[in-house]
């Protein structure tokens, strides 16, 4: 019984050859939005936490 409940998953590696990806407009980290994506483009982190944000400003 020493093996961890949960087990952190493996990042998801980024496909070769993909398009290019917009950074984020909060921390300019890439997003997973090609840069055609027109509007503000949050990367998985900055998008959980605005949703957070907006979902308390009630």
């Amino acid at each position: 019984m020493d093996e961890p409940y949960c087990e952190t998953p493996a990042p998801a590696p980024m496909a070769a050859g993909g398009p290019p990806f917009a950074d984020c407009v909060l921390c300019r980290k890439p997003t997973e939005y090609p840069e055609s994506v027109k509007g503000a483009t949050l990367c998985p982190v900055c998008e959980w936490q605005e949703a957070q944000r907006t979902a308390c400003s009630g």
